[in-house]
């Protein structure tokens, strides 16, 4: 092992990270990561690469690069690319008429979209420009409607109703029509269930992850605390995995303090070191007693007493 990549490890292991961990900070693969920590520079595709990789390594791990390489002069410099020289010089002797043709494609592809935008646009706008010529004046509906001259008032009978008058066998006779009050049905108030309690159980291993079973009422929300109390790599994903959303990514600080709230999908916990993350579920300590911990919550999706104990209550109201 050189000298230099025994310093990259050592910053590594300081930070609490793998190289996995590493190699999904850089996008760096992991046996170029082996390579450079072992000085089997021979491993990489090229002495350009070299520098590239070492530089973007010593970054993840909190080194500074230049100082490293300073120290450590025995990293091989990066080649002049002679082909890319030659590149460069072939294009500056393209001509004008080359550039356009080059551009006039993409100038093409555009074009014909916003062409067509345009005859969509315009259509849609004579269309909603025609006039209907069978359109009712209404000034003259209301007018007439409102006229107070042609509006014949109608008797009130006794109780609010309006006489009428019927012809029948014996002659004319006044019928009376009495309104009646409607009365409208009175909602019965559902209530709303109570938050339970939350408990929190290490179910099982699987691999280098722990995996806590949450169980908790319907409706009773999860809320899960990091409180750290110095420097740790931290990864918080909503999901089984790092897969899923990424809720949070990087290092803590003494003094940081993260929440979140445990959905069904789970949530996948990576801290670097664990001594400088207390992890806590509604204000209960999990821990799997390691260094490095990984971790995984899965919310009890059979803990459904809550909503079936409402829905009684309601049916015995209702009757």
């Amino acid at each position: 092992m050189s000298e230099l990549g025994r310093h990259l490890k050592e910053a590594r292991l300081q930070k609490g990270m793998s190289l996995d961990d590493v190699q999904e900070v850089t996008k760096i693969r992991k046996k170029y990561l082996e390579a450079i920590e072992a000085g089997d520079y021979k491993v990489l595709p090229g002495s350009f690469y070299v520098r590239a990789f070492i530089k973007t390594y010593a970054e993840a791990v909190g080194v500074n690069p230049d100082e490293l390489m300073e120290e450590h002069g025995n990293v091989p410099a990066a080649p002049v690319d002679t082909t890319m020289e030659t590149v460069i010089q072939k294009r500056s002797r393209r001509t004008e008429t080359e550039r356009n043709a080059k551009w006039l494609p993409t100038v093409l592809m555009w074009t014909f979209p916003v062409l067509i935008i345009a005859v969509i646009y315009w259509y849609a706008s004579s269309n909603m420009n025609k006039s209907d010529p069978e359109t009712v004046d209404s000034s003259n509906v209301t007018n007439e409607q409102q006229d107070p001259s042609k509006i014949q008032p109608s008797p009130t009978a006794v109780g609010g109703g309006i006489v009428s008058n019927s012809p029948s066998a014996g002659g004319d006779s006044t019928a009376t029509a009495t309104a009646s009050p409607t009365i409208a049905p009175t909602a019965t108030p559902v209530p709303s269930p109570t938050a339970g309690p939350v408990t929190v159980t290490e179910d099982r291993k699987s691999g280098k992850t722990t995996i806590f079973k949450v169980t908790a009422s319907s409706g009773t929300p999860v809320e899960v605390k990091i409180a750290a109390t110095g420097t740790s790599w931290l990864e918080v994903y909503n999901g089984e995995n790092s897969q899923g959303e990424k809720l949070s990514f990087g290092n803590t600080a003494a003094g940081d303090s993260l929440s979140f709230t445990l959905g069904a999908e789970g949530m996948y916990i990576k801290s670097g070191y664990s001594p400088a993350t207390t992890i806590t579920v509604n204000g209960q300590e999990i821990t799997d007693g390691k260094t490095s911990s990984r971790l995984l919550l899965e919310l009890d999706s059979g803990a459904s007493g809550g909503t079936e104990g409402t829905e009684d209550t309601a049916g015995n109201t209702n009757e």
